[in-house]
C-alpha cells in the first residue's frame, strides 16, 4: 500500500474559496477587505502570471516565471477575486444557478493560477525566497478564504438555491454542485453567529500559520538530520553506485571526502536493509525517528496546539471533536467506524508481527548477535530472513527494474492496453527543473487529453513522499483541459549510470499515475467537481487499483528486463519476488495502522483537553490500542506526520486502508471480466475516473461494479485469506 498524498496546498484551497477546486477541508467571508500583500515589485504586464499562459492548455511558462512575480500576482489575484465575489453576494437580482454558482465557478482565475503554480513549486523545488513568500501568504490566504465562506449575503444565495434545488429543473451535475457548495459553506461556519465567526477567523489564521511552520520545519530538518559518515568502510553493504551518490551528496553539502545519507520522510529508512554497520544503522534510524524534536525546528509545541486548535474549531461548528467533524463528509461517516475497522484487524496483525519478530530474533542469533531486536535491526535482519525463506536478493531484483523501462514499457504500456491512451514526450514545453519531463496524453482516437509532468527524482528543496497535483484543472465550463504532475523521491543514479529501482518504487509509479489519470480523464462541467475532488477515503482508491497491474503477467513481461542484457526477468526470480510480497506484512500493516490510530486519537481530543505532552500522548495512544511494539514504531511519528498534522489528511490517514478495500474488490472484479483489456478500462474510466465528484462516490462504485464492495479481496491481497475458486 503506497503512502501518498493528493496535494492539498493552501494555494489550491484558495481558488477553492471561490470553489474552483475541492482539495481542502476548510475554506472559510464577511464583507471585509481582502488582506493586503506586501510586494517589492509593481504589478506590471510583464508578469507572466497576470494573464493566461499562451502555451497549450494554459501550461505554465516556467521559462518566464520568477519568484519576484508571485507576491504581486497574489495581491492582484486576491483583490480581483474579492471584487468578483462581492458582486455575486450583493447582486440585487434573486439568486439563480447562473448568477451565483456559475459565477463563483468562474471567479478567482488569477488567484487560482498563481496559487497552483506557486504551491506546486514550493513542494517540488523550494528555496529560501519561496519559503519566505509561503510564510507571508499563509495567514493572508486563510483570511481571504474566510472573507468568502463566512459572507452572510453569499451564503443566503447558496442556501436559497439549496432549498429549491429539486425544483430548478437542473441536470444532476448542477444539483450536485449546489449540494457540494452548501455543505462546504456550512462546514466552514456560514451558519455561525457573528461572534462565533470572529472566533473561527482567529482560529483559522493561527491554524494556517502553524501548519505552514510545521511544514517549513520539516523541510529544514531534511538537511539538518542527514547522517554524515566519515569512512567508506562504514558503508559496507551499499552498492558502488550508492556510495558514489553518498560521496557526491556530501561534497555538494560541503563535506568533501565524507559521505552523506539523506533521511526519507517515514520512520523506516530503506537503506537500513543494506547497512552492515549496526552503529550506523542506529544513527540513521534515530535521525529519522527523533526528527523535529529539538531546537528551532521542534514541532512538538506545534503538534499539541494544532490538535487543540482543531478541537476548538470543531466545537464552534457543533461537533464533539475534529474527527467527528472531518469524518461526517467522508464515506466512513464516524470515528467509531474507523476505530472498529482498524481495531478488528489489530489482534491478527499483531500476532503476525510477533511471529515475524521471532523469526528475525532467531536470525540475529544465527548471525552471532547477542542483543534484543531493535527498530534499526528489523529491516537488516528481516532481509536475511526473506533471503532464507525466498532465496531473494534485492540487489539482483533491481537489475530488472530500470527506471525508464518501468515508466515507458510498464506504466505507460499498461494504460495504453487498458485505456487506449498514449504518452508522447513534449521536450518543447518548459519545465521547472532539469529532472522534470513533459508529456502529452492522447486518447485512443488520437485526440489530445492533457499535459503530464513527470518529476520522479529526489533532490534538495523537494518535500518527501510521493503525490499528484494539478497546474490546471479540467472544466468544460471554463474550456480547460488538465495539466497534471506526478512527484516522487527516487534516488537518482550518478550521471551516466542507469537508475535501478525497487519493486516498491515500481508499484508507487503505477499508483501515482493512477492519481494522474484520475485528474487527466476528468470529464465534468464544473471545476469544483473535477478529477480528484472526492472524499479522502475514496481518492486513494483509483490509484491503489492501478498498483496490482505492476505484477500482471503481460505487463511485467514487457518491462522487467535486465538493464544491461535486456533479458527478461527469470521466471524463478519473478516468482520469488511475487511470493515475497506477502513477507513482512505484519510489520507493514502494523506501522501503518499505528499511524492511522495515532492520527484518530489526536483528533478525537475534545476542546476542553489541555495541551498534550506529545511523546507521552503518542505512547499512551499506541498502548491503548495494543499496537505499542517497541520494534515497530508508527510509520510516522507525530512531529513529522505531515498527512495528519500538516492538515491535508487530519483524521483521515485511515483512508488508505478504506480505499484499499475498494481497490482490491475492483481489481478482482476486473480480473473476473477478462483482465487487461480495453473494455474493462473503459468501464472503469467512464464510471470512476471521469466523473469526479459529480455524483456520490458509492453511486459511482456501484455503477462500475454492480454492487458495493466486500473485504474478501483485500484479505486475499494481504495474504490473510486464501483465494477459493
Amino acid at each position: 500500500m503506497r503512502k501518498t498524498l493528493i496535494a492539498t496546498t493552501v494555494g489550491a484551497a484558495l481558488a477553492l474559496a471561490a470553489c474552483s477546486d475541492n482539495t481542502a477541508p476548510n475554506q472559510t467571508v464577511n464583507q471585509q477587505p481582502a488582506a493586503e500583500v506586501s510586494s517589492s515589485a509593481e504589478v506590471t504586464t510583464t508578469n507572466p502570471l497576470m494573464s493566461k499562459s499562451m502555451l497549450q492548455y494554459e501550461t505554465p511558462n516556467f521559462a518566464e516565471i520568477k519568484d519576484e512575480h508571485f507576491l504581486p500576482a497574489f495581491a492582484e489575484g486576491m483583490q480581483q477575486h474579492m471584487v468578483e465575489v462581492l458582486a455575486i453576494a450583493n447582486n440585487p437580482e434573486p439568486a439563480t444557478f447562473d448568477n451565483t454558482l456559475v459565477a463563483l465557478e468562474k471567479s478567482g482565475e488569477l488567484l487560482t493560477r498563481t496559487s497552483r503554480v506557486f504551491y506546486n513549486l514550493v513542494g517540488t523545488d523550494s528555496n529560501p525566497e519561496r519559503r519566505k513568500i509561503q510564510s507571508e501568504m499563509a495567514p493572508k490566504l486563510a483570511a481571504h478564504s474566510d472573507n468568502i465562506n463566512l459572507n452572510p449575503q453569499l451564503f443566503a444565495r447558496i442556501k436559497s438555491l439549496y432549498n429549491q434545488r429539486n425544483e430548478l429543473k437542473l441536470d444532476a451535475e448542477a444539483v450536485r454542485l449546489i449540494e457540494v457548495y452548501h455543505e462546504r459553506f456550512v462546514r466552514a461556519g456560514a451558519e455561525l453567529t457573528d461572534e462565533q465567526k470572529t472566533a473561527i477567523r482567529a482560529l483559522n489564521e493561527e491554524h494556517s500559520k502553524l501548519t505552514n511552520q510545521f511544514s517549513q520545519n520539516l523541510l529544514a530538518e531534511t538537511k539538518k538530520i542527514a547522517v554524515i559518515v566519515d569512512t567508506q568502510a562504514e558503508l559496507d553493504g551499499l552498492s558502488d553506485s550508492q556510495i558514489t551518490a553518498a560521496a557526491n551528496a556530501a561534497k555538494d553539502a560541503g563535506y568533501e571526502g565524507k559521505y552523506l545519507l539523506s533521511i526519507t520522510n517515514t520512520t523506516r529508512q530503506p537503506i537500513l536493509t543494506q547497512l552492515h554497520n549496526r552503529e550506523l544503522r542506529q544513527r540513521v534510524w534515530q535521525a529519522s525517528a527523533n526528527r523535529a524534536q529539538s531546537g528551532e525546528t521542534d514541532n512538538r509545541p506545534l503538534v499539541a496546539r494544532l490538535a487543540q486548535l482543531r478541537a476548538e474549531r470543531a466545537r464552534l461548528l457543533g461537533y464533539d471533536n475534529w474527527a467527528s467533524y472531518g469524518l461526517e463528509a467522508q464515506m466512513a461517516k464516524t470515528p467509531q467506524a474507523v476505530f472498529d475497522m482498524l481495531g478488528s484487524m489489530v489482534p491478527a496483525v499483531v500476532a503476525n508481527t510477533n511471529k515475524e519478530a521471532a523469526a528475525i530474533q532467531q536470525m540475529i542469533k544465527q548471525k552471532g548477535g547477542d542483543f534484543e531486536l531493535q527498530p534499526w535491526d528489523w529491516e537488516y535482519y528481516g532481509e536475511f530472513v526473506r533471503q532464507a525463506k525466498f532465496e531473494l536478493d534485492e540487489n539482483e531484483v533491481k537489475q530488472y527494474f530500470e527506471f525508464n523501462r518501468v515508466l515507458k514499457d510498464g506504466v505507460f504500456y499498461t494504460f495504453n492496453r487498458l485505456y487506449g491512451v498514449t504518452f508522447k514526450p513534449r521536450p518543447d514545453l518548459p519545465v521547472y527543473h532539469p529532472d522534470v519531463e513533459a508529456y502529452e496524453l492522447f486518447d485512443a482516437d488520437g485526440s489530445s487529453l492533457a499535459i503530464f509532468y513527470a518529476d520522479y527524482f529526489a533532490r534538495d528543496g523537494k518535500r518527501g513522499g510521493a503525490w499528484m497535483s494539478n497546474f490546471v484543472g479540467q472544466s468544460h465550463l471554463k474550456g480547460q483541459k488538465p495539466v497534471v504532475v506526478n512527484v516522487m523521491n527516487i534516488p537518482k543514479a550518478p550521471n551516466g549510470e542507469p537508475t535501478l529501482v525497487s519493486y516498491d518504487h515500481v508499484t508507487t509509479m503505477f499508483h501515482e499515475l493512477g492519481h494522474g489519470l484520475h485528474g487527466m480523464f476528468s470529464d465534468v462541467k464544473y471545476p469544483t467537481l473535477a478529477g480528484t475532488s472526492v472524499s479522502r477515503d475514496f481518492v486513494e482508491f483509483p490509484s491503489t487499483f492501478e498498483e496490482d497491474w505492476a505484477a500482471h503477467p503481460e505487463v511485467i513481461a514487457n518491462y522487467a528486463k535486465h538493464y544491461q542484457t535486456g533479458e527478461p526477468i527469470p521466471a524463478e526470480l519473478l516468482q520469488k519476488v511475487m511470493n515475497s510480497r506477502s513477507f513482512n506484512q505484519g510489520f507493514d500493516t502494523l506501522e501503518y495502522m499505528s499511524a492511522a490510530l495515532l492520527d484518530m486519537e489526536w483528533h478525537s481530543l475534545s476542546a476542553d483537553e489541555p495541551l498534550q505532552d506529545v511523546n507521552a500522548f503518542e505512547a499512551a495512544a499506541l498502548k491503548k490500542h495494543g499496537v505499542d511494539l517497541a520494534a515497530v514504531p508508527p510509520r510516522y511519528k507525530s512531529t513529522f506526520f505531515s498527512h495528519s498534522m500538516g492538515g491535508g489528511y487530519s483524521a483521515g490517514y485511515y483512508a488508505y486502508m478504506w480505499s484499499e478495500i475498494l481497490a482490491a474488490d475492483a481489481f478482482a472484479y476486473v480480473q473476473s471480466q477478462g483482465g487487461l483489456k480495453l473494455e474493462n478500462g473503459q468501464n472503469y474510466r467512464k464510471n470512476i475516473l471521469s466523473v469526479g465528484n459529480s455524483r456520490p462516490t458509492m453511486e459511482s462504485y456501484k455503477a462500475f461494479r454492480g454492487q458495493e464492495p466486500t473485504t474478501d479481496a483485500l484479505l486475499i491481497r494481504r495474504g490473510l485469506k486464501t483465494k477459493v475458486d
